[in-house]
């Protein structure tokens, strides 16, 4: 209980979190943290999932706002017909 009331003023101060988790895309049943960037971790001392952005490979803080996904600038030329 006093780690819950110290959770609730200072939020998760743990360091160890589970390896990145995409959610499906479509699912309607994901957590919070995943409908940020798509993909989250959770503290594995508290259970606390925070959002995760696999482009900067870096957590996010909970309350951060969805983001959508980046498109390339230019197109991929097809090199094969170069030469």
């Amino acid at each position: 209980m006093l780690a819950n009331m110290v959770d609730l003023i200072f939020g998760c101060w743990h360091r160890r979190y589970s390896f990145p988790i995409t959610a499906k895309k479509g699912s309607s049943n994901h957590s919070p943290a995943a409908s940020v960037t798509g993909t989250y971790v959770v503290c594995l001392d508290c259970g606390k999932e925070f959002p995760y952005d696999w482009e900067r490979m870096k957590i996010l803080s909970p309350d951060a706002e969805p983001t959508k996904p980046r498109v390339a600038a230019q197109p991929v030329r097809d090199l094969s017909k170069v030469a």
